[in-house]
């Protein structure tokens, strides 16, 4: 069973699935009421998509924000210069409006949704900003994305942060455009089946694997950091 409904997730979520599904387990109530719940919770999710396309129509034209839905859930990607200077974890003015639509999306489409917010760096070592570590630098952004979303009336039960450091790239960490990709904060709307706890634990061993990788590192060498 289990294996037939992550498949029919999977199916569902590249666009694939339509009613050739149902037809196919016509006769299975059980199956049947899964994958109508499945199909719903999907339809919520790229309501959600459609709506946050309205409200950041200029920062995705611009390239500052990016959307996806995955089998994660619908992962919003924000490119780490609109929301913090160099070396810093505290909020810039100009990233409220952002995170207020964000919000906004958060408490009226998908009020019941569980929401996690990552924070991700480059490779290059931290020098002169204050920060042990990337690992450190990573973990309060998230954190403090998190505050703000909780300042805007989202229930502190739903949200959940964590830092990640280098560990975990989407693009090459060789040239100026791979960093700049790299260094970035996602809010991800998750699915109903994966609960906050699941994300949680999963997610934490994830950001300690960081921490480790971090703390065995060798001091940093000469290369100032911009983050």
């Amino acid at each position: 069973m289990k294996r037939v409904l992550a498949l029919v997730m999977a199916v569902i979520f590249m666009g694939t699935l339509t009613g050739c599904a149902l037809n196919f387990y016509k006769g299975k109530p059980e199956q049947e009421r899964k994958i109508k719940q499945l199909t719903s919770q999907v339809e919520d999710l790229e309501a959600a998509k459609r709506e946050l396309e309205d409200r950041l129509s200029k920062e995705i034209a611009d390239k500052q924000v990016l959307l996806e839905q995955t089998n994660r859930g619908l992962i919003i990607t924000m490119a780490n210069d609109i929301l913090f200077d160099s070396g810093k974890a505290k909020l810039k003015k100009n990233a409220y409006d952002v995170l207020d639509k964000i919000a906004a999306v958060l408490n009226e489409t998908v009020p019941d949704r569980d929401v996690g917010v990552e924070g991700h760096t480059d490779t290059v070592p931290i020098k002169h900003s204050g920060w042990k570590s990337n690992w450190e630098l990573s973990s309060a952004r998230a954190t403090n994305v998190l505050h703000y979303l909780l300042g805007k009336s989202i229930k502190p039960q739903r949200l959940s942060a964590i830092g990640y450091g280098e560990y975990r790239p989407i693009d090459t960490n060789e040239t100026k455009t791979g960093r700049a990709r790299n260094r970035r904060v996602e809010i991800i709307i998750l699915p109903k089946e994966i609960t906050k706890k699941s994300y949680e634990e999963t997610q934490n061993k994830l950001s300690e694997e960081a921490k480790a990788a971090e703390e065995s590192k060798a001091p940093a060498g000469a290369t100032e950091a911009v983050k």
